[in-house]
């Protein structure tokens, strides 16, 4: 069995979310998620202050390791503490959330294929085995560099509803992550702005991403969206032209 390392830290692209009952490490490199318990939480905590590994149980630390969570370093250190979220009240399950497909209002042909093209190149990016979310992050940062103008609330919602128009007859998977990802594209094309979210939610633990405008309004969501704590935005700071 291979020796651990002495000391370890948790690499930049890595996020982790602490919502008491758990501890969630995101990598934004491969989309992969890790829910940590309370016990291994409290070790990945510790391990957090000063690097050294020998905080952390040896199978844990194999499994982190493994998955890139962390990642070997030559000396001591620490590394920024995990983003403290108060976890949502218990529901047992009962908590209603959205669900089921409402089909889009009609509109112009042109703006439709338009919006299926941003989604064909949404749909090329976040396809990529293991390198998916690093591919989709890489392209909503080039898209953000080339705006000119934040979108107003109805150029956003505008946007949105065409893509999930085009998303309707796709024959492909339309989630929140490539209709996101198409509508920041297709604002991009017209060197519109907005910000794109990527957050999470307890009860049950789950991800969503979605769409902002810069000054904070979420584009054509529903109030769950509330629930979800931004971990990663892109387009926080408006991108002037060269």
């Amino acid at each position: 069995m291979d020796e651990l390392p002495t000391f370890v830290t948790c690499p930049r692209a890595v996020r982790a979310v602490d919502f008491g009952h758990a501890l969630v490490l995101i990598d934004y490199r491969t989309g992969n998620v890790q829910a940590l318990q309370p016990l291994a939480a409290d070790q990945w905590k510790a391990t957090s202050r000063t690097g050294a590994i020998d905080h952390i149980a040896p199978a844990l630390a194999r499994h982190l390791l493994a998955l890139g969570l962390l990642t070997p370093v030559g000396g001591p250190g620490p590394w920024a503490p995990a983003l403290t979220v108060p976890s949502a009240h218990a529901s047992w399950g009962s908590t209603e959330h959205p669900a089921g497909v409402t089909r889009p209002p009609r509109g112009p042909l042109t703006g439709t294929l338009t919006a299926a093209a941003a989604l064909t190149v949404a749909f090329a990016a976040t396809r990529r085995h293991s390198t998916g979310m690093r591919h989709a992050l890489t392209l909503l940062t080039a898209a953000t560099a080339r705006t000119n103008r934040p979108a107003t609330l109805q150029e956003a919602i505008r946007a949105v509803t065409t893509v999930r128009r085009a998303g309707w007859y796709s024959p492909g998977r339309t989630a929140c992550l490539e209709e996101s990802v198409a509508a920041v594209l297709l604002l991009a094309s017209r060197r519109l702005g907005v910000r794109w979210c990527h957050g999470i939610a307890s009860d049950p633990i789950r991800l969503h991403a979605w769409v902002q405008t810069m000054s904070g309004d979420d584009v054509a969501e529903p109030s769950s969206t509330h629930a979800y704590t931004p971990v990663l935005t892109i387009g926080d700071r408006h991108h002037q032209p060269r």
